[in-house]
């Protein structure tokens, strides 16, 4: 079973409007709901390429009600902690002639909430996949992703860790099987600037170094290299078409890779990760599996 993992899930609204003009009434021409969070979004993208996965995380209020029956009925799993008090966040997206965002803060974590977490990570086996995604809120301690693998570490599992900063820096010694910085995020955490594929494996080398199994880097229009564990450099560049939409592309080249990874297969993990975070990046919303099949011809 593939495990993922979002601390503070929200419901996008996304506005389209022609202009958006402050200190005044708005009207919407479009409106769309989505129900998101990294590690829902990988979890909607693996059930679109048909592989099973259960979602984790916190919920709270109506809006974590409807968060939860939605993810449910698109077929995934769910095994929410639901809090007491507070509602799940709903971040708002304008998208007129710019693109605005007005992101909500999310709900109080208590101790026991957490506790009650970790309970539910016990039903982890050997051989399963638990994925991490994205920044911890406020209401969670700093070393949570530290905690879990540390709690996790006894098991013969794959864990997937999409981070920034000390945040998969501080969790390399658990030996992540799959970590996916960008360029900009490697340059952040080594204090770089990094130009050309050289260099970015020279750095992606220094993450294995550190303990990270595969490093996988996507290096936006220039395509995604890989340094998977075998030590073995694979270099992918990217599918054609039109960008439309940035928000769930990372996390969907998580999907893909990790879909990939079915076959065995590291070069196609990565041509396979390429195509899905493309047809993300080509759609209004989260990829589907005829584009993503679509792309992967052109790799």
């Amino acid at each position: 079973m593939i495990y993922t993992v979002t601390f503070n899930p929200a419901v996008d609204y996304i506005v389209h409007a022609d202009q958006l003009n402050l200190g005044c009434v708005n009207r919407s021409k479009k409106d769309e709901i989505y129900f998101g969070g990294k590690g829902i979004n990988v979890s909607i993208v693996l059930q679109e390429l048909g592989i099973k996965s259960k979602a984790l995380g916190f919920v709270a209020g109506f809006t974590g009600e409807a968060i939860e029956k939605g993810v449910q009925e698109l077929g995934i799993e769910t095994d929410f902690v639901h809090l007491k008090q507070g509602c799940s966040r709903i971040n708002v997206k304008i998208k007129s002639d710019t693109e605005t965002e007005l992101n909500g803060q999310g709900p109080q974590i208590p101790k026991e909430a957490v506790s009650e977490f970790f309970e539910k990570l016990k039903e982890v086996k050997n051989g399963d996949t638990v994925v991490l995604a994205g920044s911890i809120p406020d209401a969670l301690p700093e070393d949570i992703y530290q905690r879990i693998l540390e709690f996790l570490k006894e098991k013969q599992i794959r864990t997937v860790v999409d981070a920034t900063k000390d945040l998969l820096m501080n969790v390399l010694e658990y030996k992540p099987f799959l970590v996916k910085p960008n360029q900009f995020e490697l340059e952040e955490m080594f204090r770089v600037k990094l130009s050309g594929i050289q260099d970015i494996l020279t750095y992606a080398r220094k993450l294995k170094e550190m303990g990270a199994i595969n490093v996988l880097v996507s290096m936006a229009g220039d395509g995604a290299v890989l340094l998977d564990e075998n030590d073995k450099e694979h270099v992918c560049g990217v599918c054609s078409g039109q960008v439309r939409n940035s928000v769930g592309a990372g996390d969907s080249m998580v999907a893909g890779f990790i879909a990939g990874c079915e076959q065995g297969d590291y070069e196609y993990a990565l041509k396979l990760g390429t195509a899905t975070g493309g047809a993300t990046a080509f759609s209004d919303g989260l990829a589907t599996k005829d584009l993503v099949y679509d792309l992967l011809k052109q790799l």
